[in-house]
Order: structure tokens, then C-alpha cells, then sequence
């Protein structure tokens, strides 16, 4: 099963690719990978760096640089992921985990713990560390990570009108419970290519710049008038100072009671 949904999971992303580049996005997205992305360690973890370099339009970036947009970003690539399994893989949302679900909940592929986020002025990074799964070796559970790192590039001279936003998709100390079970030539000619494919897909689809809403909304901004925030700046609550008394002697409906102890009964 695992493998046949990679392998579907590799033909949609392959069609994706394919429409990325007849259509016309608002953005240019750029695959800038190394050619040898994903190194494996003699005790079996998997390091895997998969790169872009998403070429916008400068007001569009000022629109979506802010830590709203980090968090649909993540959010987005987990849409992409069910999308491009054409909804066989899901993800459920826990109080404290994220889970990557053959069809049901039993069939947990990958465990994560709940999002870290790390928001600075021109860098934004979503961590999940990996907790366990079917995918996940026995011997590695709790050891690996995922993690989106976006970098907003120093602008040229020659960039008056579009900026460059360098995208990475990291896994890395992860041990994967195929290599563990069969051999890493396996893994490497299943599931790690189409881990591959799949996040190439993926850094090519943000060319459109269509964010998922999230669904758990821990980065938005509150609903009280509050300004967005730059990565890296809380938002600042704007308040209103309380209205003071006229002088003189106030009418007594207006005068405050007295405090009462906490320790009053009613």
C-alpha cells in the first residue's frame, strides 16, 4: 500500500510540475536543491534539503510578509500533500500533534508534536519534530524533524519591483522504517524519491501564492483593531485610555462602590 501510494503520490506531482510551468503565477518559483539533497548517516538517519527560490512581486511580498502567512504556509503544504495523494492522505489536527493519516486515523503514517515557530525580520521557520508512525523506524522515534524555513533575500540593485524569498523543506534525523525493514537502496529508490518529487511539486506550487487559511489560527492577529506585525515583532494592542470623571463632586450613580473583600460572603 505504502508504495502504491507513492508511487500515485509521484504521478500527480509529476502533473503538477508539468502545469507549473504552461501556466502563468504571479510569482516565479526557481528548484535550487544540491544535487546530492538527501544524505544518509551509517546509522541509518536521513538528512533531506529540498530548496527554492520564489522570485515576487515586491508589493505582493509586503502583503504576505507578515507571521499570519507562516502558519498558512504550513498549512499549505499539508493541503498539497492530501491534494497531490488526491485525498488519500489526510492530516487530523490534535490538541498537541499532527498526524499524517492513510484514510483513517489507525493508519498513522507520521506523528508529529504540535508546530514550533521561529519569527525574526526577514526569516520565518515551522518546525514539527517527529514523534512516530508507520514510516518512522522503532529504533528513531522521537528523534526526527520537518521543518519550512522561509528567508526573505537581501534586495539588489537590480530588484526595484520583484523580491526573492529563498523556501527550504527539511527532514532530517529521521529514520525511516523502510531501510530498517528491507535496505536503504529501497528506501531510496521509494520513498525518498518521491519525498523528493513531491516536495519539488510543492515549492513549484507556491508560485501561485494561494495560501490555506489554517485551521488552528495560533499567528493571527487578534480582533481588536491590532496592526499586523513583521516576523520578529509582536503585534502591539492598541488601547484607548479609560474616560476620567469631571471635576467636582460626582452625582451618586456614578460614584464608585467601595472594593469588597474577597473574603466577604453574598
Amino acid at each position: 500500500m505504502n508504495l502504491f501510494i507513492a508511487a500515485l503520490a509521484g504521478i500527480v506531482a509529476f502533473v503538477v510540475a508539468w502545469r507549473a510551468r504552461r501556466r502563468g503565477f504571479p510569482a516565479r518559483a526557481v528548484i535550487v536543491s544540491p544535487r546530492q539533497s538527501t544524505v544518509i548517516a551509517r546509522d541509518g538517519a536521513v538528512r533531506s534539503v529540498q530548496s527554492a527560490e520564489l522570485t515576487v512581486d515586491s508589493a505582493d511580498l509586503e502583503r504576505l510578509w507578515n507571521p499570519t502567512n507562516l502558519e498558512n504556509l504550513a498549512r499549505t503544504y499539508w493541503r498539497f500533500l492530501s491534494r497531490v495523494t488526491l485525498g488519500l492522505i489526510r492530516v487530523v489536527y490534535g490538541e498537541n500533534e499532527r498526524s499524517v493519516v492513510l484514510l483513517v486515523r489507525p493508519l498513522t503514517l507520521l506523528r508529529f508534536d504540535s508546530p514550533e515557530y521561529v519569527l525574526e525580520r526577514d526569516h520565518g521557520k515551522v518546525l514539527w519534530r517527529i514523534r512516530d508512525g508507520l514510516l518512522v523506524a522503532r529504533a528513531g522515534r522521537g528523534c526526527g524533524l520537518l521543518s519550512l524555513d522561509v528567508r526573505r533575500q537581501p534586495a539588489s540593485a537590480a530588484e526595484n519591483k520583484t523580491r526573492t524569498l529563498r523556501i527550504e523543506v527539511e527532514v532530517a534525523n529521521f529514520y525511516p522504517a523502510i531501510a530498517a525493514g528491507f535496505s536503504t537502496p529501497v528506501y531510496e529508490a521509494t520513498q525518498s524519491s518521491i519525498h523528493v518529487l513531491v516536495t519539488h511539486a510543492f515549492l513549484r506550487s507556491l508560485a501561485t501564492l494561494d495560501l490555506a487559511d489554517s485551521k488552528v489560527g495560533r499567528l493571527a492577529p487578534p480582533h481588536d483593531g491590532t496592526a499586523d506585525a513583521q516576523p520578529g515583532e509582536p503585534p502591539q494592542k492598541q488601547t484607548q485610555p479609560e474616560p476620567q470623571p469631571p471635576p467636582g463632586p460626582q452625582p451618586e450613580s456614578q460614584q464608585k462602590p467601595e472594593p469588597v473583600s474577597r473574603n466577604a460572603r453574598r
